[in-house]
């Protein structure tokens, strides 16, 4: 497979067949038996809670027991965990041992220039998007265990009986840890990628998402049901969830940054007295850039502070945050149909002249700006 193939595997959607025989595959060629039983679920969450839930101890079952095992849409009744015994942990002869022994060889055939240059054409150039994924996937677990644990006795002593806030985010702490323990499936793409061999792995990889590898048990999720991103790879969409899965597990973002569920609906009736009202200086920000700086300087009663002969500087003050400063510029070469195009950029506060602004998106001090010849 190339690595552009692998780069698909990373932010596939829709459910994959076959993942059942290659885990059981990977599982052989690993030197183990094969598992018992396969369970499949449809999230990366479901997952997890149920790998804390086996495997977690008294304190954690009793907690999950007590929030409804993360209710029925992620962890169906009927599942038989009550009597299930998984066994020990082998996430490291599945999927550790495996590429610690492919690298190891690659390296010995190629050398550190060679490895370099391997890495770099594969695992390397997949890296950043797949690490990004994951770390969005582990805090988002972290917060659904936390508002899992919101109000319950969870049984997790942290020493301060009364602050049931702490108590809620360290349960959302322990389903974090848990997914450390997964097989990442999918996001394993970029090492996968570097490697000859591993062809359970490779085939698990292209058919499921995380999964968590036990001795009589294999606990296998889906794959998500959307993915949206920016062109930047971050998760992004402003009507809908950026990450869903088939049990109703989302991320909502923006750009990246994560964003409550209802914050679509919120874009798409905007106005300048909405996005001054919001608390929030990251959401606000947001809000402003789907809406537009130059729309917001002109519907919200905006007045200019200074202008010369390179431009107009504007500024706006935002409740908990800094001011926002722009410098209206027009474009001196005139479009096809003799009009000239206005530009406005953003300058930092403490700009009080157009021209320094102007000046500072060069890289230059005001008085250092002699442009000799406008384009």
């Amino acid at each position: 497979m190339t690595t552009a193939t692998w780069e698909r595997v990373t932010v596939a959607t829709g459910p994959g067949e076959g993942a059942e025989a290659a885990v059981r595959q990977a599982y052989r060629e690993a030197g183990l038996a094969e598992p018992e039983r396969v369970l499949k679920l449809s999230s990366p969450l479901a997952g997890a809670v149920v790998a804390a839930w086996l495997t977690g101890g008294l304190e954690m079952r009793v907690g999950l027991e007590r929030a409804g095992l993360g209710t029925d849409e992620l962890v169906p009744d009927g599942l038989g965990l009550e009597s299930a015994d998984p066994g020990r942990p082998v996430r490291d002869a599945v999927r550790t041992a495996p590429w610690e022994r492919a690298r190891a060889a690659a390296y010995a055939e190629l050398g550190h220039a060679g490895w370099a240059q391997l890495w770099a054409e594969t695992g390397g150039r997949l890296w950043p998007q797949a690490e990004r994924l994951v770390g969005d996937l582990r805090r988002a677990i972290a917060e659904r265990g936390a508002a899992l644990g919101t109000g319950l006795d969870t049984g997790l002593d942290t020493g301060l009986d009364t602050d049931t806030d702490l108590e809620a985010e360290r349960f959302g702490e322990s389903l974090r840890r848990v997914t450390l323990d997964a097989v990442l499936g999918q996001h394993d793409a970029p090492w996968l990628s570097a490697f000859d061999g591993l062809d359970g792995l490779k085939r698990v990889a292209e058919r499921a998402g995380w999964w968590w590898p036990y001795e009589r048990l294999a606990i296998v999720t889906e794959r998500p049901v959307e993915l949206h991103l920016d062109d930047l790879g971050r998760l992004h969409r402003a009507d809908g969830p950026a990450l869903s899965y088939a049990d109703g597990f989302a991320l909502h973002a923006w750009h990246g940054m994560p964003v409550p569920p209802e914050f679509g609906a919120t874009m798409t009736a905007l106005t300048p007295e909405r996005i001054r009202s919001e608390p929030n200086a990251e959401l606000r920000r947001a809000m402003l850039e789907h809406f537009g700086l130059d729309r917001y300087l002109a519907e919200s009663g905006a007045q200019p502070v200074q202008s010369d002969e390179t431009g107009v500087l504007w500024r706006i003050e935002l409740p908990g945050d800094e001011p926002l400063s722009m410098v209206e510029v027009v474009n001196s070469t005139p479009e096809p149909d003799g009009t000239r195009r206005t530009y406005f950029l953003r300058v930092p506060p403490w700009v009080r002249r157009a021209r320094e602004g102007v000046a500072w998106t060069f890289g230059l001090a005001e008085d250092d700006y002699r442009p000799q010849r406008e384009t």
